[in-house]
């Protein structure tokens, strides 16, 4: 295979792929592993591409299996999986002086998910810059409470490090045994991994405009961005959602005994940490039914574009019900804060809203198939986990057969790289058509 013939997205999609093999096999050697520790190459594996693709879906427990040597390799995949293997490759040719080529730019487009060439070089900076910021800051917040509030000593460095590293890049991977449970109701330490999930789930342009916005020193003739705007706006939006529908689901069941102030702490937290990290306070096959395949559509929906979360995103489902409420007003042209979308961003939201529901319900019905002991909605859970990169498991996964834990590291892949590159890679080259035919309307609905 001659690297040079490869498109673009081929290259990126090689990227991830071989970074997933090695992983595993750096993870398979016995000092990746605690003494005692036999760990099964197809787990490996599953536990390279979950930290690949900042999943945080395990097979086994990351502490009880991992020595030091193996939660630092970690700590290494989920740090180049979250902020992007372009990010991290664009810093190495500027480190060594090599030129960032058209096809290296074109990779870079593809990885952040960008429209243009144009300013990507300074953008990788700007990512690669703010993230390590913002987990240090994270780290040593974190280090320093463990050890003072539970006298961690000086494991609370690595467990800060990990801790900050695993919310911000929203991999939701475990290091305390039971994810959160155990700091349920301490508000400042769970406050500090919904701000960093929130860092990392909103998207590395916002981040990178707010940036701006502060150099500016909040000038009013500042313009945020169409992509900021409808991002935040639809982040928030999907937080209100959360926090009420888990409200009314679990308000007479799971939180009855609770306070008015816990119920809604409770809310908060997962509805932030189920659009893309997984992390949680509580065990959630406490919740009912309905909470779960309400939660499984959080996880469906997922993070930002351009971050560290996978899902169809959030921008699409904005576009997507901003076309349904302009169809059914009779707009020819959706407006949106004084904007009006192009056709072809509608048509890319409407592709990846109908592949994302046709890629989740075929794998349901593959793992229904294969795993007729599980139940339907915990199954629906942990499709959705994968897929939106989410992590959060019922506890089925370590049960799983080899075939159905190989569905999931599909989507995990297939969330963490998104849905535009794996169908870019589909079409191949189309040549332009040499004519037109006719048109003709179509019944469609009814």
């Amino acid at each position: 295979m001659h690297l040079k013939k490869l498109t673009p997205v081929q290259l990126l999609i090689l990227i991830y792929f071989s970074a997933s093999i090695l992983s595993s096999f750096l993870l398979w050697l016995p000092v990746a592993q605690r003494p005692g520790v036999e760990l099964s190459y197809l787990d490996a594996l599953f536990t390279a591409v979950s930290a690949v693709s900042v999943t945080g879906l395990t097979v086994v427990n990351t502490a009880d299996t991992f020595s030091l040597t193996g939660i630092i390799m970690i700590m290494a995949m989920i740090q180049f999986g979250g902020v992007g293997f372009m990010t991290v490759g664009t810093f190495l040719w500027m480190a060594t002086g090599q030129r960032i080529g058209i096809q290296r730019r074109r990779m870079i487009m593809l990885d952040q998910n960008r429209s243009d060439l144009a300013g990507l070089v300074r953008l990788m900076r700007d990512i690669l810059i703010i993230s390590l910021a913002i987990e240090a800051l994270g780290a040593v917040l974190m280090g320093i409470y463990l050890h003072l509030a539970y006298d961690y000593g000086w494991k609370a460095i690595a467990y800060g490090a990990f801790s900050s590293l695993s919310a911000y890049t929203n991999a939701g991977l475990d290091i305390f045994g039971n994810s959160l449970v155990g700091f349920r109701n301490d508000h400042f330490f769970i406050t500090l991994n919904m701000l960093l999930i929130v860092a990392g789930g909103i998207g590395f342009p916002v981040l990178v405009e707010l940036k701006e916005w502060f150099a500016s020193r909040g000038r009013r003739n500042f313009r945020f961005s169409l992509f900021t705007k409808i991002t935040v706006t639809t982040y928030i939006a999907l937080l209100v959602l959360g926090v009420t529908g888990l409200w009314l689901l679990e308000g007479q069941h799971l939180y009855a005994d609770q306070g008015l102030g816990q119920t809604f702490w409770n809310s908060l937290f997962y509805s932030v940490t189920m659009r893309s990290c997984g992390l949680t306070i509580l065990d959630l096959n406490n919740f009912t039914v309905s909470s779960q395949l309400f939660l499984s559509f959080l996880m469906f929906i997922g993070a930002s574009p351009s971050s560290v979360g996978g899902g169809i995103r959030t921008t699409t489902l904005a576009v997507v019900i901003l076309a349904i409420f302009g169809y059914a007003r009779g707009q020819r042209n959706i407006r949106v804060f004084h904007r009006e979308l192009m056709d072809e961003d509608i048509r890319k939201a409407a592709v990846i809203f109908s592949i994302g529901i046709l890629l989740v319900g075929l794998a349901t019905v593959s793992v229904t198939a294969l795993q007729p002991q599980q139940s339907l909605n915990t199954i629906i859970f942990e499709v959705n986990s994968a897929f939106g990169t989410t992590g959060a498991s019922l506890g089925i996964t370590p049960e799983l057969t080899a075939i159905t834990k190989g569905i999931l590291m599909v989507l995990m892949f297939v969330g963490r790289i998104g849905l535009l590159p794996i169908l870019f890679l589909l079409r191949g080259k189309t040549p332009p058509d040499p004519y037109r035919y006719p048109r003709e309307q179509l019944i469609i609905g009814h």
